[in-house]
């Protein structure tokens, strides 16, 4: 037991006699209630005593999650349109908050506020946005308004963007650096275990125009697999076989030798990619978070991207592995079992290592007619006004195929239904209307994958009040289902802006309402989350 190995001597013999009468061998389940099995689930001991086992742990037993990190986040407030009319944001298309909160979850535990992205939830899954024309504009943008399920005085407005998609045969060749933490904190099956088997998944798809190379860190770093040609896949399986884990983390080392061997290879016009695989508990070398940024921003600028993939439980640093993925003209996953790895590495394996369009920034400007507005998540992804104009200020990529959502609610002038009070002393400000009746204008600005850093591209268009769909059951199955998970999103973290006291059931309603298809069976999954989280609310 991990929290046991680390006490001294004398602690460990005071917790062995407080917890006398309890065993090892994971949670004992009968006679317990629904609360005292959640409780215990966070533990690997099993209570016999509840007197006993709540003091041993209020000494020495700490809950799974206590060491796990997380960026504080707070929720975007309501903004005046008077007074704050534009609002500017880095797209996002990071997924690890999803399946990290769907394994707490299955744990029986809910998530802790933090932990919960909302746009990585609704971002988790692909939507039927229209399909771009051509690679010169790699996306397409759709925009959908209808009335907010949890609150009747307001609308929702849906920006979604589809990626141009390219076929997985007509993808330019790779050139990848597995970059595989293997200290003592990545023993468990459920860490390296699962890594081996994810790289090996990737492996498969990969051909001999592609190459592969394997770094490992832990109290230092080397190459285990020297550039190896992706149909050489005995030599690249034998070498994940062999990984074992042991030693203290020197992440800074394993991160710069990894950028070395990908500089060495780099294919001009390919793909050219790190892929990291950690618990993100790094302490030894270069092991603040701010330094490893640091780090990532000056290697970012020899051309090559990274990805982030997170794996375990109870020292998982997410932050650090989202922050790193995000100035690294990345993505980052987390990846708590093989379907997730099959999601990720196979499935989407185009829209991971693939980028279309690179430093992709919103815009949006509400007219009068408007007078409420809030994005829903994005939180660490705001920007400033001037810095959508600002080609050196980096921001989010779009990989091939892939779908981004954001949504705002918002609260229309003549509905007269604000939540925010007019200023006493401000003078008001007397607008005329917008003569094609516009709520809003638009505009994107990205770059093109090898594009230089001033070369940003603007497309923008106009939103009207003509498009508003005055029913819900108007609207469409991709408008529904991400409202569904955007009220879930928001319900797990408290639920402060869900007005009409919008539960678990009502969102279950929303979400099978615009289920629509589901090949894979992930918003089939999410149905089934939606009331795991419900039932676990009432213990």
């Amino acid at each position: 037991m991990a929290n046991f190995s680390k006490m001294n001597g004398s602690i460990l013999s005071i917790a062995l006699v407080l917890i006398s009468g309890c065993t090892m061998n994971g949670p004992r389940q009968e006679h317990q209630s629904g609360q005292e099995r959640q409780d215990s689930a966070a533990y690997s001991i099993t209570p016999l005593k509840h007197v006993k086992m709540k003091v041993a742990h209020d000494l020495v037993i700490h809950r799974v999650e206590d060491r796990e990190r997380y960026q504080e986040i707070k929720a975007n407030n309501i903004k005046k349109v008077s007074e704050e009319p534009v609002s500017t944001f880095s797209i996002d298309v990071d997924t690890a908050a999803y399946s990290n909160v769907r394994r707490v979850l299955n744990q029986g535990r809910m998530p802790q506020a933090d932990m919960v992205r909302t746009e990585e939830l609704i971002n988790y899954f692909q939507y039927d946005y229209k399909n771009p024309h051509n690679k010169d504009q790699p996306f397409s943008v759709t925009t959908e308004i209808a009335p907010s399920p949890w609150n009747k005085k307001s609308y929702l407005l849906n920006v979604g963007i589809k990626g141009f998609d390219v076929d997985r045969s007509d993808l330019p060749p790779a050139n990848l650096v597995f970059l595989i933490d293997v200290s003592g904190s990545m023993s468990s099956g459920k860490k390296l275990g699962l890594v081996k088997k994810s790289f090996q998944m990737l492996t498969r798809q990969l051909s001999e125009k592609d190459q592969v190379a394997i770094v490992v860190y832990a109290g230092a770093a080397g190459m285990v697999l020297a550039p190896t040609p992706g149909d050489n896949k005995v030599a690249i399986h034998s070498a994940l076989e062999n990984l074992r884990a042991g030693g203290s983390t020197n992440g800074g080392a394993g991160i710069q030798l990894a950028y070395q061997l990908a500089q060495q290879s780099f294919i001009e016009g390919g793909i050219n990619r790190v892929i990291i695989a950690s618990d993100g508990d790094m302490n030894v070398g270069i092991s603040n978070t701010p330094a490893l940024i640091d780090l990532i921003k000056q290697k970012k600028k020899s051309g090559i991207s990274l990805t982030t993939l997170g794996y375990g439980m109870g020292n998982y640093n997410s932050q650090l592995m989202e922050q790193l993925a995000d100035v690294g003209n990345g993505n980052a996953a987390y990846i708590d079992n093989l379907g997730e790895a099959q999601k990720v590495l196979v499935e989407e394996m185009s829209s991971t290592l693939f980028t279309i369009a690179k430093d992709v920034k919103i815009q949006m400007e509400f007219s009068p007619l408007v007078s409420e507005y809030r994005l829903i998540g994005y939180e660490n992804r705001l920007l400033n006004r001037e810095d959508f104009n600002n080609d050196k200020v980096d921001a989010g990529d779009i990989g091939a195929g892939h779908t981004v959502t954001a949504i705002y609610e918002i609260t229309l002038a003549s509905d007269k239904a604000d939540q925010i009070d007019p200023l006493r002393y401000a003078q008001p400000i007397h607008h005329d209307m917008p003569k094609t009746n516009e709520l809003a204008f638009l505009k994107l600005r990205y770059k093109l994958p090898n594009s230089d850093a001033s070369a940003s591209k603007l497309v923008s268009f106009p939103i009207e009040k003509s498009s508003i769909k005055t029913k819900n059951s108007e609207a469409s199955n991709h408008f529904k289902f991400s409202a569904a998970v955007a009220a879930f999103g928001q319900k797990l973290r408290g639920g402060d802006y869900l007005v009409d006291d919008f539960d678990f059931e009502e969102i279950l309603s929303l979400a099978r309402q615009g289920k629509g298809s589901d090949k894979n069976g992930y918003r089939g999954e999410f149905i089934q989350l939606v009331k795991l989280a419900g039932s676990l609310e009432k213990l």
